[in-house]
């Protein structure tokens, strides 16, 4: 087993080991939650591994912001929670762990709710801090670079990856204009063998991953969404899409199989109970308002264009009202094995993903 999946197992038994050694400080250092009074939020804050994003509402008051965080247990942060700051720039807070041994840093900004509508996949960052994996972004209608969510900061647990262009999630260069994302079915190697994740799919979609509940329940990692303003009727774009050659069901062959894409968006409503949808009712949930999935994805080596329609769930109205105060979110998701989120799928399926617009209704 190599060294960094070694490391990768023990830090999945910290859990266990602090059960069985109750009496040791706490050795996390995360920032569990996030809230801000008054009527400023949008949506629930986006927190990542090192970020919070604070999505606002644009005649929101930013110059004056108090966040209040809650903790893994015993940890403190500096500066300390409900601190007052002029959010109009990033700030920085440091967690420290309960037994003073670990800290992590995180940076949390505010950005002004409006999301593209078209996707180029031109532009990347890498990972903060450790570089390890490309993360997409692209410009809101208010210059805010908004990211992309994917699993790849899951992926690096394993220790499989060398380079930012092993993950599942990456760009590359020949696209239908320009670069485009690759989206690819990885082996998660021997850790996840040991956990019952055998295969990685490539995955990119609008809202954010949770790296920390990653080994323990995936599809609750990913949460899908961000606010939207318009009512949205088509999904366009293009893609090419080679299956992997051996398709596998929570690790055993299954022969004679073939693995497919999927792409697909979602419109669906929030509410004091669902702030956001993720892996597990993406497409059941009842705040569903709308779903655009394609249907006869099949492979092919050429740029083939979907133009998919919104279609409605039986009995759901739009409120106007709540809908220009952000009440409703939309996802745009696209896997390199359908079923990928089960853990089925072909290693080596290999989604190719470029120009996708979704069209919106201009009389809401």
């Amino acid at each position: 087993m190599k060294i960094r999946s070694v490391i990768a197992c023990f830090l999945l038994c910290l859990p266990l080991l602090s059960c069985i050694q109750s009496e040791a400080p706490n050795a996390e250092a995360d920032i569990l939650t996030c809230s801000v009074s008054g009527n400023v939020l949008k949506a629930e804050p986006e927190i990542e591994n090192e970020s919070i994003t604070l999505i606002v509402r644009s005649d929101a008051d930013i110059t004056k912001l108090s966040p209040e965080f809650t903790l893994t247990p015993g940890a403190t942060i500096s500066p300390a929670s409900g601190t007052t700051f002029d959010f109009t720039t990033p700030h920085t807070y440091v967690v420290t762990s309960e037994d003073r041994n670990w800290n992590k840093t995180y940076v949390v900004r505010c950005i002004v709710s409006g999301i593209s509508t078209d996707y180029h996949f031109e532009t990347i960052t890498l990972e903060p801090k450790n570089e390890r994996f490309q993360i997409f972004y692209d410009l809101s209608s208010s210059g805010d670079a908004v990211n992309w969510g994917s699993a790849n900061a899951g992926y690096a647990l394993t220790g499989v990856p060398k380079s930012p262009t092993d993950y599942p999630t990456s760009q590359f260069a020949d696209g239908y204009v320009g670069k485009c994302a690759k989206l690819v079915t990885c082996s998660t190697g021997s850790l996840g063998s040991l956990v019952g994740m055998y295969i990685a799919a490539g995955n990119l979609f609008i809202g954010t991953f949770d790296a920390s509940s990653a080994l323990t329940n995936a599809l609750k990692a990913t949460r899908f969404g961000r606010p939207f303003e318009h009512v949205p009727t088509y999904l366009s774009g293009y893609y090419k899409y080679k299956p992997g050659e051996e398709f596998t069901s929570k690790g055993k062959l299954v022969p004679g199989k073939e693995d497919q894409c999927d792409i697909y968006a979602i419109f669906y409503e929030t509410d004091e109970n669902v702030r956001y949808l993720d892996g597990t009712n993406a497409l059941t949930s009842p705040n569903l308002i709308s779903v655009a999935r394609i249907s006869n994805q099949q492979a092919t080596d050429e740029w083939t264009h979907f133009y998919i329609p919104f279609v409605a769930r039986p009995g759901k109205v739009v409120d106007k009202e709540k809908l220009k105060n952000g009440g409703y979110q939309l996802a745009v998701v696209f896997s390199s094995s359908i079923r990928g989120d089960y853990f089925e799928g072909a290693v080596g399926s290999t989604l190719y993903i470029d120009e996708v617009e979704v069209i919106h209704s201009e009389n809401e």
